[in-house]
Formats: structure tokens, C-alpha cells, sequence
């Protein structure tokens, strides 16, 4: 499985982007996908997790603000930021792995990343 991130970039503080990461390899319909981001000097952290059957979890900081979703057909996760502020700034990686965890918070839980896509948020 390959997974490729995309969309990330320089927005002010209050805007909106669109992060989407494409699957490649294997239909990953019954994958638990997510992302997790790591901000300049700190350590990497869970931000979003969609299950194959709907439920979504998100980390406090972005609750209200962020949305996770996915594509099916087109193997592809989405995670739909708005109200960004500058401590969202960081490099955000999306993430699979074949079944379900309580771990999902965890990074080691992950069998696949993506690479990784800049999100520069200026105040």
C-alpha cells in the first residue's frame, strides 16, 4: 500500500484547506485511516481517524474545526481543516491500517504513511 498526501500550503489564520491523500495498491474499504501531524520541535501527534464502518475520532484540538472523510471509490481520505490557527501549522501524514485498534491514537498502531504534506498556518 502507498499512500500520497496532498494540499497542504500557506494560509492565514481563519482559512480553510483541503488535505487528501490518494491510496494506491490495495482498495483500502475496510482500512481505518487517518492523520497525524508534527508541529516544528514537537513530537508527532494523532489529529483524526475515520473506521471503515463511518465513526471518526479527533483529537480535542481540533474538534469543531476539522473533518475527516473518505472516498471509497476513489481510495482516497480527506481531511477538511477550516478556522485554522497557527499552532496547526506542521506537517500532516496520513496513515492506514487493516482493522480496528483502541490504540488509534497510538503511531505504532499504523501500518502505512503517507509522506507527508506542509500546512503553514501565518496570524
Amino acid at each position: 500500500v502507498q499512500l500520497q498526501a496532498s494540499g497542504g500550503g500557506l494560509v492565514k489564520a481563519g482559512g480553510s484547506l483541503r488535505l487528501a491523500c490518494v491510496a494506491s495498491g490495495r482498495n483500502l474499504e475496510y482500512y481505518s485511516l487517518g492523520w497525524f501531524r508534527q508541529a516544528p520541535g514537537k513530537e508527532r501527534e494523532f489529529v483524526a481517524m475515520r473506521r471503515s464502518g463511518g465513526s471518526t475520532y479527533y483529537t480535542d484540538s481540533v474538534k469543531g474545526r476539522f473533518s475527516i472523510s473518505r472516498d471509497n471509490v476513489k481510495n482516497t481520505l480527506y481531511l477538511q481543516m477550516n478556522s485554522l490557527k497557527p499552532e496547526d501549522t506542521a506537517v500532516y501524514y496520513c496513515v492506514a491500517r487493516d482493522s480496528w485498534t483502541v490504540a488509534y491514537r497510538t503511531e505504532s498502531s499504523y501500518h502505512y504513511w503517507g509522506q507527508g504534506t506542509l500546512v503553514t498556518v501565518s496570524s
